[in-house]
């Protein structure tokens, strides 16, 4: 049986499909001043990612923190802005439509794979939807986030359930909360980084930036930090780099406050000043590319290592859309949905369909 447009009612006898929702942070509508005020109200008014009482952080984000960062943020924006769009937007499309691919050659046709964006457009209210329209009855959430931090993968749950608290039928749900260590994205890395060598050759060292937290989230309880040093271990081990060859640092720290450190910036400041000349750096927790990487990696810590007295800095790209990548994902969606394949289509749906008719089934 199925859901009706509204999702209040049931059609018996058709096949139900097998939901994936593939999710990311988001991004604004447009590199404006405007757009990004939409967009950082929904972002930092979430208490996942803020985590000040109500009333004081209001103050701060309308007083402070808008009025200020909106503009900045738009012209960081713009010099990444595709004609196309935003890249992480235009990477997570293609990502998720060479998912549905890959798993309609090991699923068949009855499985749906859908995007929503945690903060932004497409919502995850709406890729539900989407999925619901679809006759989804058995979904797992697939966040594209490598490490587990309560700030990216507790508030795609948060957001679901939100979701699942408006409708009448909800359907089996499943959630992978994090995948650092799973030898096929650690492999895709590390593909990623010889291939790298092998056309523009190997730094002096390879440095690893992953997004930054507060440190009391850690202090709390949050895995992220040691999530981050295991996912670097294994991609060296691969790579058979000497201790000295590589190195583990956090960007993106916002406020006045302690992140986990050594901070990126300050890293490569240090390395250029002892001497370093060249670098690789590479975020492996970083699905796709996106604001963090493609502008705040690759164009100003360049000029902060450049500036510091080094002479070669290369940015490795996110894994996006590659074939080892999206095989990888791909791997996670059989391992989390064993028992889900095969056993939801009616064994005869016309006669489940007038079985249930007769019974009174209004549909």
């Amino acid at each position: 049986m199925s859901m009706d447009q509204d999702g209040q009612n049931y059609v018996h006898g058709t096949a139900p499909a097998l939901g994936i929702l593939v999710t990311n942070l988001g991004t604004p509508d447009a590199p404006t001043a405007s757009a990004l005020r939409r967009y950082l109200v929904e972002f930092l008014w979430d208490p996942r990612i803020v985590e000040i009482p109500r009333p004081i952080w209001w103050m701060i984000l309308h007083g402070v923190i808008l009025p200020t960062r909106c503009k900045r943020s738009a012209h960081a924006y713009q010099s990444i802005w595709t004609d196309e769009g935003s890249p992480l937007l235009v990477i997570a499309r293609q990502q998720a439509a060479a998912l549905q691919g890959m798993l309609e050659q090991q699923l068949g046709s009855s499985v749906k794979v859908a995007l929503g964006m945690r903060y932004g457009a497409p919502s995850i209210a709406d890729s539900l939807n989407e999925l619901r329209q679809a006759n989804v009855q058995r979904i797992l959430v697939l966040p594209l986030y490598p490490q587990y931090a309560a700030a990216t993968a507790a508030s795609t749950f948060d957001a679901v359930a939100a979701v699942f608290r408006t409708w009448r039928w909800i359907p089996e749900m499943r959630m992978i909360t994090h995948y650092h260590n799973v030898p096929a994205y650690i492999n895709a890395v590390v593909a990623s980084v010889r291939e790298h060598w092998d056309k523009h050759g190997r730094a002096e060292k390879l440095l690893f930036s992953f997004h930054g937290i507060p440190k009391r989230c850690l202090l709390a309880g949050d895995p992220y930090h040691c999530e981050c040093h295991v996912t670097a271990r294994l991609i060296v081990e691969q790579l058979g780099l000497p201790q000295d060859g590589w190195q583990v640092a956090f960007q993106s720290r916002f406020g006045r406050e302690e992140w986990l450190q050594p901070y990126t910036d300050k890293t490569l400041e240090s390395l250029a000043g002892s001497g370093v000349k060249s670098v690789d750096i590479v975020c492996p927790g970083f699905s796709a590319d996106c604001l963090e990487t493609l502008e705040e990696i690759a164009i100003l810590n360049r000029g902060v290592f450049l500036a510091a007295g080094g002479e070669r800095y290369n940015y490795i790209p996110a894994l996006n859309d590659r074939p080892d990548h999206i095989q990888a994902l791909a791997g996670l969606v059989m391992k989390h949905t064993q028992g889900w394949h095969g056993d939801a289509v009616p064994v005869d749906a016309i006669a489940s369909r007038r079985r249930a008719l007769a019974m009174g089934a209004a549909k």
